[in-house]
């Protein structure tokens, strides 16, 4: 049976601001930086000291019977608990008080304190935790976007995305502050294998994959690695990621604009949507199907093809994902 070409995900130490511009950023790969300094979070998060210092501000969580959480089923619901409760009932096994089962999950990506207006920023909604964090100066202050708040259960799995709730359409890095982490990831250049639906993989099962149903899903180069504490993960932008907490976990995504500044929608608060030249150019594709809709079947595949290959001949990288 043929499986997925693998690639570890290689892991640089020893990297200042310097060697990540110069040797890192333009590959356009992920990579693992080690022994960048987080700052005393490593050492101080622990569940007691989050649930004190986050305090019982109310947060908002997904909670889900079973450990593999996934959007296209939405196998999960949302609730509201203090943050200092949360943190209790994420670092358990077993809760003796929970919304669906004793054995119930919860997943924790922070927001904006108004959703609708405002990136998430530990800063702003957790101060008190955001002294212990430093953030590393790898890119400029003003392309910076957001800093997302990340604590899951252990054994959490998310579903394969280019970026949860949010299109990853931003470059970013992931600080595990505390527990261990496998993060597969997928090129960009494999989004026609992974069979999605809009920024979601249908494929759930990345381990034991349904071959028949997801034939092309063996094509894709699969990109792994483990994030122990205190590792930093490059994820570029429109990377897919499938994560999975090996024990419980604190992590901060921190998200920074790479492309011109009017190439984002200003009205944007999540940094989900397309870039405004992308969105124009899947709003223009539509209405050029709708025409095609006009003509009869042989037609209608005749000139789809030949689009296709325009499509391939102005925007396919020549560049290979492996």
């Amino acid at each position: 049976m043929a499986t997925q070409k693998k690639i570890p995900v290689p892991v640089f130490t020893e990297v200042n601001r310097d060697v990540f511009l110069r040797e890192i950023y333009p590959r356009r790969k992920p990579a693992v930086l080690r022994g960048v300094c987080l700052g005393p979070c490593v050492d101080k998060w622990t569940v007691d000291y989050l649930a004190q210092k986050g305090g019982t501000k109310e947060v908002k969580i997904h909670v889900s019977s079973v450990p593999q959480m996934n959007f296209l089923q939405k196998n999960f619901v949302y609730r509201t608990l203090p943050f200092d409760e949360f943190v209790k009932r994420t670092s358990e096994e077993k809760h003796a008080d929970f919304f669906l089962c004793e054995h119930e999950s919860y997943y924790l990506r922070s927001l904006g304190e108004d959703v609708r207006k405002e990136p998430a920023d530990l800063w702003k909604q957790f101060p008190e935790l955001a002294e212990d964090f430093h953030i590393p100066h790898f890119f400029e202050p003003g392309q910076f976007f957001s800093s997302v708040f990340r604590i899951s259960s252990c054994r959490l799995q998310l579903w394969t995305h280019y970026d949860h709730q949010t299109f990853q359409v931003m470059d970013n890095l992931l600080a595990q502050v505390t527990g261990r982490k496998r993060v597969v990831l997928y090129s960009p250049q494999d989004a026609l294998h992974l069979y999605l639906t809009g920024d979601k993989s249908e494929v759930l099962e990345i381990d034991s994959p349904d071959v028949n149903s997801y034939p092309e899903f063996v094509k894709a180069v699969r990109y792994e690695c483990v994030l122990e504490p205190g590792d930093l993960l490059f994820i570029p932008a429109l990377w897919f990621h499938n994560t999975l907490a090996l024990q419980f976990g604190v992590g901060v995504n921190m998200f920074w604009r790479q492309l011109p500044a009017d190439s984002y929608d200003k009205k944007d608060p999540y940094g989900n949507k397309d870039p405004v030249a992308a969105s124009r150019a899947l709003q223009t594709l539509e209405r050029a199907l709708r025409c095609l809709d006009e003509l009869a079947p042989e037609y209608r595949d005749f000139y789809g093809r030949r689009m296709i290959q325009r499509i391939r001949e102005r925007t396919f990288c020549n560049c290979q994902s492996s």
